[in-house]
């Protein structure tokens, strides 16, 4: 559907001025959209915190950020395995002892398509623990400093969410009885996007002072799918990127970083490429399916990955 909000040609990073003293976490930021991201922010100055699993890559990520924009770049990494929880509180931990200000939490990380059931080592479907159990407990480890710079939380979807049963399976959400890789990866990304909207809800009710955004990258040639995907599913996608129907990382990174900086945006929305299929082109607010604000799902989710995670959330 056809957004004007930003003009013709969408939201690019042609509206941001200086983010000079503004900090910025990204989750998987050594790759793909959040690498590209990352280069945005830079480039106008901001600080930018990598939070990421491999030390290697994200080594190798600030080697050619400071080489593109000179070693005073202010960009560091945290070491954190979204689909480890004790690995997710030390990192928050180290965030809070090291990190003053927060103005921006961007959950990019993911996984997608894990071609046959694995489980994380707290013994959650691999898909469902790192995309929304570990982002779930980040975000409440670190909502008291995102709150006291005013900041804001966004939450990388997909449409995705729209591949599977369009709701949560509560009776079985580890996939024991039915594992199928595209439903499973659905119910995880339409987790975060109700996680988001119930957090929505009870930082107004609670009338705390942070904005919570949910947006998506497209079809981007992402390693997405190459990091965790089947054979067949990185050989479709290695096909459909030699169409237009895929746009580049660079530009999938362009809903994560307007949500993370752009005034005046609904909070109730999915932003991302509103062009065809809304996979790519101009970027704005895009479709988003009722079912994905389902309230009663929404806080059965929440109060099950209370439980989940051992975390509960003060707001």
């Amino acid at each position: 559907m056809a957004d004007t909000q930003f003009g013709p040609d969408g939201w690019t990073p042609g509206r941001l001025g200086s983010l000079a003293g503004k900090t910025y976490l990204i989750t998987g930021a050594n790759a793909g959209a959040g690498f590209q991201a990352s280069r945005i922010l830079l480039s106008k100055g901001a600080k930018v915190v990598m939070l990421n699993r491999s030390t290697g890559k994200s080594i190798a990520a600030i080697d050619e950020l400071k080489e593109e924009f000179g070693a005073a770049a202010d960009v560091s990494f945290v070491r954190m395995d979204l689909a480890e929880l004790a690995s997710v509180r030390e990192a928050a931990a180290q965030v809070l002892r090291t990190v003053p200000q927060v103005d921006a939490l961007i959950c990019n990380a993911a996984i997608a398509q894990v071609p046959k059931q694995k489980l994380t080592k707290d013994g959650f479907e691999s898909q469902l623990g790192t995309n929304h159990y570990g982002h779930f407990l980040l975000c409440g480890m670190l909502f008291g400093r995102i709150e006291d710079s005013k900041g804001r939380i966004v939450v990388v979807a997909s449409l995705g969410y729209k591949m599977g049963i369009r709701t949560i399976q509560f009776d079985d959400m580890n996939w024991d009885k039915n594992y199928r890789a595209n439903s499973a990866y659905s119910q995880s990304k339409l987790a975060q996007m109700m996680f988001a909207f119930e957090l929505q809800d009870r930082v107004k009710a609670a009338d705390k002072n942070v904005e919570v955004y949910v947006c998506h990258p497209g079809s981007s040639a992402t390693s997405l799918i190459k990091t965790s995907g089947s054979l067949a599913s990185r050989t479709l996608f290695g096909l459909m990127s030699l169409s237009p129907l895929v746009q580049s990382a660079e530009k999938g990174a362009y809903p994560e970083v307007m949500c993370a900086t752009e005034n005046g945006l609904e909070q109730r929305a999915l932003y991302g490429p509103t062009g065809r299929m809304e996979w790519v082109g101009p970027v704005g607010k895009g479709t988003l399916e009722p079912y994905a604000c389902d309230k009663s799902v929404l806080a059965r989710l929440w109060l099950r990955s209370e439980n989940e995670t051992g975390f509960s959330w003060c707001l």
